[in-house]
């Protein structure tokens, strides 16, 4: 005995997954315009930093102004200060001079009157009650101190500021003025990091530059805001201009990289749609190859499996699976033993797949039993071939699988049916030769008949003959004749011929198809009882063939009883039934009863419970009656037993009247 095939180690072909690009593709497909996502998701991030820029810009505005608020009012109200202090010191200088202590000699060279001309007064004019320049300090007439004056002057407008004189009793005076420089105001009394940090000017209400920190006007991007003077400087208005400048926000550099940042992810958004569409067409084309794929292999009759070197089961098409009755989830992944070898041959199977693995397999394919998942055994064809993959590596078998079960099937009805044709020939042959043998015997049965009429005859003349002889001769003659007129009806049924239908009463022609099986039935030790309805009408039927079919009936219930135990018996009944139309003849047996077996299968052609049995005598009565108009039928008698049963049509009243 040959050792068994094994099959050597080989790497296992596993199921490749899902790729990702697949998966990706899914999702392109349910959402087209993912693409854009990323830049929508971008703008809307850029969108938010430039709200938050702008509302940054927005409050340091607000702080700028805010600070820029409080600093100026913080300097209008130094610059006043200074201003109501030096109007205060006119005043005093002003009192001195109503309190005629001071003389004018003397005004030019008062401490109040240098030290104002020192600190920022240009000059001090006293004026009489009617307007008249009584005295100004310095005299415009000498000429260095008007180029003096003249060089403080360019410094920017004059102010004044002006105490009332007063003689005795009240009365106006004159008026004392001093006229000083705004500029020199702001020189000394702006701080210096509010000087680095403003532009500081006053202006008239007509927006005029009366003093200033610097050269030049305004600029227009620069921030500023005015506050009145106040009263020493009636309409006039300090300016304060912010030297550093709050860029726009979309000036900055966050917005410069924002703008950057959106052309980048525009230009990735861009190559990410063309990825996405050769994605999709991608996908498009493989959904179409995989429906073509699918479609083609689903339309093949043939079985397609690939097993890897293991033996698993990692695919099989959907005819491989609808021929076994699964799905093919089910079948994916399945070890040997399959689910699809036959519990009686797995011994077998398992030989058989050792050998496929070993690459043992033969080219032309091999014959193989499968057994469905419902139990009926299919008859296959496999071919087995090598799966390679792309890099030319053996990774399992591929298979093709034939169901020739109907094809076996075809063949073996073939086979049955030229056994059933050759045995019809012999049947046919054999009435040919029963055809022959009945015209052979019928002469030489009458010459019987006549030489044993002839013989009683003459014995008859004689007075000595033996009664015993007589009456020995006399049944042989009888014997002869009943021999004569069954040999007579064998040939007329077997002659073919239409049935020659006449009136006749159902009771007498089931009388003498019982007469005519009395010796078998006595052999067989069988009790017939019959019940005939004398009530019954006359049928229009061929009494010969309708005898037949009563003694094939009985002779077929005797020949069921022929060895079966006690009690043996055979009941044939006659009666009225199908609503008065038919006449019945019911034929009763105490046998083993139809065994499950209908009145077709029993009337099938060739088809016989015998051994010896030809399986055409239920055949034929079927067909004779069914020329009558009636019908035959089986069943299981109630008290055990068979029940055969044939109707054939009776006669009206007016189908006698014609028939006489």
């Amino acid at each position: 005995m040959s050792p068994p095939i094994t099959a050597p180690p080989r790497p296992t072909l596993a199921v490749p997954p899902q790729p990702r690009w697949r998966v990706w593709g899914s999702v392109v497909s349910v959402m087209p315009h993912l693409w854009a996502w990323p830049l929508v998701l971008s703008l809307l991030f850029v969108g938010g930093v430039m709200a938050w820029l702008r509302s940054v810009e927005q409050a340091d505005l607000d702080s700028q102004r805010a600070e820029m608020i409080s600093d100026a009012l913080s300097l209008e109200a130094q610059v006043s200060s200074r201003l109501d202090a030096e109007a205060g010191r006119l005043r005093t200088l002003a009192d001195v001079i109503n309190g005629q202590t001071l003389s004018r000699d003397a005004f030019a060279q008062h401490a109040l009157v240098l030290d104002g001309l020192r600190r920022f007064w240009i000059s001090v004019t006293w004026l009489d009650a009617n307007g008249r320049i009584v005295l100004q300090v310095p005299d415009d007439s000498i000429p260095a101190h008007s180029s003096a004056r003249s060089g403080v002057e360019d410094r920017g407008l004059a102010g004044h500021l002006s105490a009332p004189l007063q003689a005795g009793g009240g009365k106006s005076a004159g008026l004392l003025v001093a006229r000083y420089l705004p500029t020199e105001v702001l020189r000394q009394k702006v701080p210096w990091w509010l000087a680095r940090k403003y532009d500081i000017r006053l202006v008239d209400e007509l927006g005029e530059v009366i003093a200033s920190t610097v050269d030049g006007p305004r600029l227009a991007r620069q921030a500023w805001y005015r506050v009145p003077a106040g009263p020493s400087l009636p309409q006039a208005f300090l300016e304060l201009s912010a030297r550093e400048t709050i860029k726009p926000w979309w000036r900055t550099l966050p917005v410069v990289l924002m703008s950057g940042f959106v052309l980048l992810i525009g230009g990735a958004s861009w190559m990410l749609r063309r990825q996405m569409q050769s994605v999709s067409r991608a996908e498009e084309a493989w959904r179409t190859e995989a429906a073509w794929r699918t479609a083609m292999e689903d339309s093949l009759a043939v079985g397609i499996r690939a097993r890897d070197l293991d033996g698993r089961l990692v695919y099989v098409n959907k005819t491989m699976a609808d021929m076994l009755g699964y799905q093919p989830e089910e079948l994916v992944g399945a070890m040997p033993p399959m689910p699809y070898w036959p519990s009686n041959e797995l011994d077998l199977a398992m030989q058989r797949h050792l050998r496929n693995m070993a690459g043992q397999a033969p080219s032309e394919g091999y014959e193989s039993r499968w057994q469905r998942r419902d139990g009926h055994i299919l008859e296959v064809v496999v071919l087995e071939a090598p799966l390679v993959d792309a890099k030319g590596q053996h990774i399992g078998w591929m298979a093709s699988i034939l169901n020739v079960t109907e094809r076996k099937r075809l063949e073996e009805r073939e086979r049955k049916q030229a056994d059933t044709m050759a045995h019809h020939s012999r049947l046919t042959m054999l009435g040919e030769v029963a055809s022959t043998l009945a015209h052979e015997l019928n002469q030489p049965l009458s010459a019987i008949a006549s030489y044993n009429a002839g013989v009683m005859n003459a014995l008859s003349r004689e007075p000595a003959s033996d009664p015993a002889l007589l009456i020995a001769l006399k049944r042989m003659g009888e014997q002869a004749s009943h021999a004569g007129r069954i040999v007579k009806r064998i040939r007329e049924f077997l002659t073919r011929r239409e049935p020659q239908r006449e009136p006749c009463d159902i009771n007498q022609v089931v009388a003498s198809a019982v007469a005519l099986l009395s010796r078998e039935i006595a052999r067989h030790g069988i009790a017939v009882t019959t019940e005939l309805d004398a009530s019954l009408p006359m049928v229009m039927a061929d009494p010969i063939l309708i005898e037949q079919v009563a003694a094939n009936l009985v002779r077929n219930a005797c020949d069921e009883l022929a060895h079966a135990g006690q009690p043996r018996r055979v009941h044939v009944q006659t009666l009225l039934g199908a609503g008065g139309r038919f006449a019945k003849v019911v034929v009763t047996d105490s046998g083993p009863g139809l065994g499950g077996r209908t009145i077709d299968q029993l009337c099938q052609p060739f088809y016989s419970t015998k051994s010896d049995g030809m399986g055409m005598g239920l055949a034929i009565c079927r067909s004779i009656i069914e020329l009558h108009y009636g019908g035959l039928d089986a069943e299981d008698a109630s008290g055990g037993g068979a029940s055969l049963s044939f109707t054939v049509p009776c006669l009206s009243p007016e189908d006698l009247e014609e028939a006489a």
